[in-house]
């Protein structure tokens, strides 16, 4: 029988701040247990298994990941859209590197299907680069290389990856210049040139 006062959405909560802190691959439900100072069996009580517990951080983030870039982007288009996408991006997966790597993994069909955030994530992705006159095909080459690029980033700014000592930010400013350029004169059509 679950611990009285342990919830499934505490529990969960728990596990994504822990991701943070301790790093994803080493979150466990033993982590967790210790957290609340419980026995193991009192958190499986609300997650079956570690697998189940990464799944539950995933859908976690990527609703609180996916609420950040649609205030950063509402009411935008263009390059304003990608600058404020960009940098909500850059912002969640530097603070919550935890986190931003659970919404990385890849889910099972029946949880991916089902979690609203990684469904708006894609929706956030598609309706700023339409500002830039995309449609599919090219579109997801887009969409790519900007998640490429921004994942890129972002991940070797967390792993303390920059060792120039230029700024930072000024770096950043100078790769989505590169991403609204290239986006500005992206392919209209497979394989052809504007």
């Amino acid at each position: 029988m679950p611990r009285q006062g342990l919830t499934t959405e505490r529990v969960a909560a728990a596990a994504a701040d822990l991701a943070d802190s301790l790093g994803l691959e080493r979150l466990t439900v033993a982590a967790v247990a210790r957290h609340f100072g419980v026995a193991d069996a009192s958190i499986y009580g609300h997650v079956r298994s570690r697998e189940a517990l990464l799944h539950q951080v995933a859908v976690r983030a990527a609703a609180t990941f996916a609420d950040r870039l649609g205030l950063a982007v509402a009411g935008c288009s263009g390059r304003r859209a990608l600058i404020g996408f960009a940098d909500a991006y850059r912002a969640f997966a530097v603070t919550h590197p935890g986190q931003y790597a659970a919404t990385q993994l890849q889910l099972p069909p029946d949880v991916g299907r089902n979690s609203a955030g990684h469904l708006r994530l894609i929706e956030l992705s598609c309706a700023t680069l339409r500002g830039y006159g995309l449609d599919e095909p090219v579109l997801t080459d887009a969409i790519r290389f900007v998640r490429s690029t921004l994942h890129g980033f972002a991940t070797l700014e967390t792993a303390e990856g920059f060792g120039h000592p230029r700024d930072l930010d000024a770096s950043w400013r100078c790769v989505i210049d590169a991403v609204h350029t290239a986006l500005d004169n992206w392919p209209t059509t497979e394989g052809k040139q504007p």
